[in-house]
C-alpha cells in the first residue's frame, strides 16, 4: 500500500467532500427549507460551529478507510471506470446507513430523507471517484 497516495486520497477526498456537499446546499435549497421543518431535530448553524472540529475529523478519518478499502480492492490501481464504480457503491452504502437509518431513528419525513438520499449519494459518489483517481500503488523497479 502507498501510504503518501493513501493519505493524498483522503485528503482530496475530503475536500471533494465538502466541496460538492456545499455546492449541492446551494443547488438543492429546499434540502435547507426541509431541513429547517426540524430544529428540534438539527442544530441551528451557529450552534454547529462549536462540534463542526468532530465532524471535520471524522468524515475524514472515514474517507481514509474508504482510501484503504479501495486500496486493498484495487492494489495496482485502477481508472475512472473502476474508480465510478467504487464511488457508486461508496454512495449506496452512505445511503443506506446514514440516510435510511435516519430515517428510522429521526422523527423526519420521507420528502427530506429523499433529498438527502440524493445529495449524499452524489457527494459520496464523488468522493470516491477522487479516491480512485488519486490513489496509485508504490512503483517497484
Amino acid at each position: 500500500m502507498n501510504y503518501a497516495r493513501l493519505a493524498l486520497a483522503a485528503i482530496g477526498g475530503t475536500v471533494a467532500c465538502f466541496a460538492v456537499g456545499g455546492l449541492l446546499f446551494v443547488l438543492m435549497p429546499s434540502l435547507i427549507a426541509e431541513v429547517r421543518k426540524y430544529p428540534a431535530v438539527y442544530r441551528r448553524p451557529e450552534e454547529m460551529k462549536s462540534v463542526m472540529p468532530v465532524g471535520l475529523l471524522g468524515t475524514f478519518v472515514a474517507i481514509l478507510i474508504a482510501a484503504m478499502n479501495f486500496a486493498t480492492i484495487y492494489p495496482g490501481g485502477a481508472g475512472l471506470a473502476e474508480a465510478a464504480r467504487f464511488g457508486g457503491l461508496l454512495g449506496i452504502f452512505v445511503v443506506c446507513v446514514f440516510v435510511l437509518h435516519n430515517y428510522v431513528n429521526l422523527n423526519i419525513g420521507l420528502k427530506l430523507v429523499m433529498q438527502q438520499a440524493v445529495a449524499y449519494f452524489v457527494q459520496w459518489a464523488v468522493v470516491g471517484i477522487v479516491i480512485g483517481m488519486t490513489y496509485k500503488p508504490l512503483v517497484t523497479r
